[in-house]
């Protein structure tokens, strides 16, 4: 993969990138995440598509500006993203905090994007999770011990928690203003309206995943996002928490080519 840096509304914005087809997927990483999330499905992504795994503003290794991290940040900083590389035909796969820029997105019915996909999407669920608490705790006060419990909460019974995964986010947790950003997107998120209006504004073809063990985002809440759209196909995969693209990558990237064009 290559690494590359852009400024999009006055922040240096990193990302990554593999393949080289006109058509492009966008990939949104989660509360706290960051573009590496996504490596275990890029290459298997990469081989049909040109693949983008943006570091968000306030993550990783963009920029962190003392601003609100709330919802309408986040999506006005993506379309500002997907204006700075010119990019027309545009795919975009999102998950949790990611799923729901997506739909923020996709609702401005901005001619770009073709079709979407979001995986356990934030913007619905206004209460917090146990599996929430200790992630949250995980990001201020990020120690081997207490990014793997987070991590081993998140994911189906009997996953392995990839040891690279937790030496990123500590890394990425560590970084100045990352804690800063981390808890303002926590309140934007819980003080912004429920996202269902928005989701009625989304008319191209959505793909919906959910895993059937998410304790994060709880598979109920899938109900009503599937509901509130009217061209959205859901898919529970079994035996999945709350990351299935990092926990059965390859189930996970025939669903996604499925569900694009050939």
């Amino acid at each position: 993969m290559q690494e590359r840096y852009q400024t999009v509304n006055g922040s240096r914005i990193r990302y990554v990138e593999e393949g080289d087809s006109e058509n492009t997927i966008i990939l949104l990483h989660g509360l706290g995440g960051m573009a590496e999330r996504w490596l275990p499905v890029v290459p298997l992504l990469s081989k049909k598509y040109r693949v983008i795994a943006v570091d968000l503003i306030g993550y990783g290794q963009s920029d962190k500006p003392r601003i609100d991290y709330t919802p309408e940040i986040f999506r006005d900083f993506v379309l500002g993203f997907l204006e700075t590389l010119s990019l027309q035909k545009v795919f975009m796969i999102g998950t949790s905090l990611g799923g729901e820029i997506v739909a923020e997105c996709a609702a401005t019915q901005n001619p770009s994007i073709k079709k979407i996909v979001m995986i356990a999407p934030a913007g619905i669920m206004k209460k917090s999770t146990p599996v929430l608490d200790a992630y949250t705790m995980a990001a201020l006060y990020p120690t081997h011990e207490t990014v793997r419990t987070a991590y081993q909460m998140m994911m189906g019974k009997n996953k392995e928690v990839s040891s690279q995964s937790v030496e990123n986010f500590i890394s990425n947790m560590t970084r100045p203003n990352a804690k800063m950003a981390f808890l303002s997107t926590l309140l934007g998120m819980k003080n912004s309206p429920i996202i269902t209006e928005k989701l009625q504004k989304i008319k191209i073809p959505t793909l919906l995943i959910w895993g059937s063990e998410d304790k994060m985002i709880p598979v109920e809440y899938s109900k009503e996002f599937a509901s509130s759209i009217s061209n959205c196909v859901l898919t529970v995969m079994n035996g999945c928490g709350h990351t299935p693209y990092e926990e059965r990558p390859e189930e996970f990237s025939k669903l996604v080519l499925d569900f694009l064009p050939k």
